[in-house]
């Protein structure tokens, strides 16, 4: 296990879940996901330590998230990353999400209101780029806004059955798709599904 692994273990353990609740804070220590609002959750914490170390995240990383939910995830991914941009299509979680990461103190968070499956194209290109939501395809979108070289973690399709899949853009722009896990993720919302069938 890396230097950088372990860091990210040790800041993990330590992170108080309920700072990013709202309600049902007595569930912060549990591992299973808990209701945040709006037909959203906060993901189990197994789960967010696991998707943040497969993302394989660097003290250099430009990094794209896909839903930025409680902002428990982006806190984690701006402790061990230089930029991250996230974005959020709900306004109420949008506003909490951005309070609270500017009350823990980060300043390398750029927050947008906006279709996460368009990506954030004016940043672009990411070195990583985790979506937090399920998507029936992977969007092009994101494909094209990811760095050569890069990586990003979504999970793709059915709102019952979902995949969490590794998608790896090597320097050549060859795109290389791999099967992790299952899981368990709300939909996805954007335009990509409507506009590509």
């Amino acid at each position: 296990m890396s230097t950088v692994e372990n860091e990210i273990i040790q800041y993990f353990q330590k992170l108080d879940r309920s700072f990013y609740m709202e309600t049902d804070k007595g569930m912060a220590h549990m591992d299973q996901p808990v209701s945040i609002g709006h037909g959203q959750t906060i993901s189990q914490p197994s789960l967010v330590l696991k998707m943040t170390l497969l993302l394989d995240v660097y003290p250099e990383a430009k990094v794209l998230e896909v839903g930025t939910g409680s902002g428990f995830q982006t806190d984690v991914l701006a402790s061990f990353s230089k930029e991250v941009y996230t974005v959020e299509r709900i306004e109420a979680l949008h506003e909490r999400a951005k309070e609270k990461l500017a009350a823990a103190g980060y300043h390398n968070v750029k927050c947008k209101l906006g279709d996460g499956s368009c990506g954030w194209k004016e940043y672009a290109p990411y070195d990583r780029i985790i979506v937090t939501a399920a998507a029936s395809k992977i969007p092009p979108h994101l494909i094209d806004q990811l760095a050569f070289g890069g990586k990003m973690l979504i999970p793709v399709g059915t709102p019952v059955s979902q995949e969490l899949t590794l998608v790896e853009k090597d320097e050549g722009g060859e795109v290389k798709t791999t099967f992790l896990d299952h899981v368990v993720f709300v939909k996805l919302q954007g335009d990509y599904d409507e506009a590509e069938g």
